[in-house]
Formats: C-alpha cells, sequence, structure tokens
C-alpha cells in the first residue's frame, strides 16, 4: 500500500511538473525578426508603428512578444547573411523594411514557413514581392509606403505656382524608385508638370548630376530613396546651388533645415498598417490573401521652412499663408 501510494504521489509530482513545463512554454513570448536595412528617421518610425499595431491588437513586447532587430546601414551586400542569421533563431515572423530587403527575403525565406511582412516598399508589385494590390503572396504581404503622386503634384505647384519643369532624381537600379518614375511620369501633365528626370546609381555622382538640373528644372521633388535620403543633405546643397528648390519626401529634412519643404506619408502610420497586417498572421491569417496595404491620403502632410524656401530663391505663396504647416 505504501509502495503503491508512493508511487502515485511520484505520478502526481511528475504530472505536475509535466504541466508546468507545458505552462510555461506556452507562456514564452513569440519571437520576431526585424530586417532593417539600416538607421534613418523614416525607417525607425516605421518598426515603432509596427510595434505600437501589434501592443494594440494584444501583442505586447516582452510579454508576449520579443523582438530581434537587426540591420546592414544600407549595404545590399550584407542583406543576405542578416536574413540568414536573424531565421536561425526560428521566428514566427519576419518583419521586412525596404524593397531590397524584403525581395533578398522572399527568396531566402521560401519554403521556411516564416511568413513575411514587408513595409517601406513603394511597389510591391514592380518589386514582384506580391501578384497584384488585391492580395498577398505565400508567405509574404505587408504597406506600402507608396505616395499619392497626384497629391504631391498638385502641392508642389500651390508652392511654387510658376514652376513647369519638375526634375526627379532617382536610382535606376532600384525598383522603388523607377516605379515612382513612372508614375510621376503620368501624373505630371494634368498638374500643369513636364517631367525632367535624372539618374542617380552612386552617391558619388549626386553634386553632378543633380547640377545638370540648372537650367532644366524649376523645381526638385526627392523621392525616399534608398540611395538618395541618407544623402539628402549633399542634394540640398547641390540643389541649393543652382537655386533649384525641393520638394522632399521626407519632412525630418525640413524640420531640420536641410530643404525648403516636405509632402511626407507618416512612416510610422505605414509601421503601423505592416503591424496590424502581422497581428492577423500570428492570430492564423494567411498572408496570401490579405492584399498589402497603402497609405491614404489623409497620412500625408506638408511642411515648410520659410527661411530655407527663401536661400534656394522661393517665397510662400499667399495661398499657403494659412496653411499651418510651417516650421523653424
Amino acid at each position: 500500500m505504501k509502495k503503491s501510494t508512493s508511487m502515485w504521489l511520484s505520478g502526481l509530482v511528475l504530472a505536475g511538473a509535466f504541466m508546468a513545463s507545458v505552462a510555461t512554454a506556452a507562456a514564452e513570448p513569440i519571437k520576431i525578426a526585424i530586417a532593417n536595412f539600416g538607421e534613418h528617421p523614416q525607417l525607425n518610425a516605421s518598426i515603432a508603428g509596427f510595434k505600437k499595431a501589434l501592443a494594440d491588437n494584444g501583442f505586447v513586447e516582452g510579454k508576449d512578444v520579443v523582438y530581434t532587430e537587426s540591420n546592414t546601414s544600407f549595404d545590399a551586400s550584407l542583406v543576405p547573411q542578416m536574413i540568414a542569421k536573424l531565421e536561425s533563431d526560428h521566428p514566427k515572423l519576419m518583419y521586412t523594411i525596404t524593397t531590397p530587403v524584403s525581395q533578398i527575403a522572399k527568396k531566402a525565406l521560401a519554403g521556411s514557413g516564416i511568413p513575411i511582412v514587408f513595409s517601406a516598399v513603394t511597389d510591391p508589385v514592380a518589386a514582384k514581392l506580391v501578384p497584384s494590390w488585391d492580395a498577398g503572396d505565400v508567405g509574404i504581404t505587408g504597406a506600402s509606403d507608396l505616395q499619392d503622386i497626384a497629391a504631391i503634384l498638385t502641392f508642389t505647384k500651390k508652392l511654387l505656382p510658376n514652376a513647369k519643369r519638375i526634375g526627379v532624381p532617382y536610382n535606376p537600379g532600384e525598383a522603388n524608385d523607377a516605379a515612382l518614375i513612372e508614375k510621376v511620369k503620368a501624373a505630371a501633365p494634368a498638374a500643369g508638370f513636364e517631367l525632367v528626370p535624372v539618374g542617380v546609381d552612386n552617391v558619388n555622382d549626386i553634386q553632378q548630376r543633380i547640377a545638370s538640373l540648372a537650367g532644366k528644372a524649376d523645381v526638385i521633388y526627392t523621392p525616399a530613396s534608398n540611395l538618395l535620403q541618407p544623402a539628402i543633405t549633399a542634394v540640398a546643397a547641390a540643389a541649393r546651388q543652382a537655386q533649384i528648390p525641393i520638394v522632399n519626401s521626407d519632412d525630418a529634412a525640413v524640420r531640420s533645415g536641410v530643404v525648403p519643404a516636405s509632402f511626407a506619408v507618416n512612416y510610422e502610420q505605414v509601421g503601423e498598417n505592416a503591424g496590424r497586417i502581422a497581428a492577423k498572421i500570428l492570430k492564423g491569417g494567411d498572408p496570401k490573401t490579405i492584399a498589402p496595404s497603402r497609405p491614404a491620403y489623409e497620412d500625408h502632410a506638408p511642411l515648410i521652412n520659410k527661411a530655407v524656401l527663401k536661400a534656394f530663391g522661393a517665397d510662400v505663396p499667399a495661398s499657403l499663408a494659412d496653411c499651418n504647416c510651417f516650421t523653424k
């Protein structure tokens, strides 16, 4: 009887230990990998928005989810290594930021069972990340940062009503940039602009290429390019010397006094859009059935630095005097 009782008690102890182990395992937070291209205010904001949206959907950092973040300081050659290292930690989901990172991750993680949610991708269809704007692909979907080109051109015309030629520097080797040029080309005539594109595929060529727009462009629009935005100071210096005002896709450069104006997407909102998609996937959703999101018109905002605009040879027109969109 005693031996039987002892065995019974031992069984209870073992069962209790097993249940405790199961409970502990069940309570372990979900691992999410974040693959970023490099440190940049817009990209960092997309990470903050991503985490916020997941927390709002019940995935609290440190309790329900843990994040492993990595970037390559905008070195594309290091992206495959970064993806492989993040994959080795067996995350439940990978958040990829920018087109180059997302494209490489899609190939590297094919068949791995790790779903991908991308953001800061201008045109995921042109980048072959998804088949259309109406659906994701196998194991991948996400949030675009596609700006409303018509709205950008409308604002630019309001800011510089006499401008007729818009110069757009872009990196021909980046899918985002090439897709944007096509959209500007299509929208420019209706806004009263002639497009003057200028290819820049190396930061060392920025000064020369921007200078080549002198006498050919009345205003420059700088897109959310992974080559141009980290070098926006160089772009602005060349444009200022040529006295061509800039409308930028990032308002941080306006706040810091580098460029005169911006009409920008809120990248924290882009990250939130991606985070809501990630929450659906973590709750059992199939990425293939989730359409990629894109910012609404309301997710854009103008910003003008009066002093910098004047230094670029222009003044704020009367039509924007009460826009409540100025920074010091």
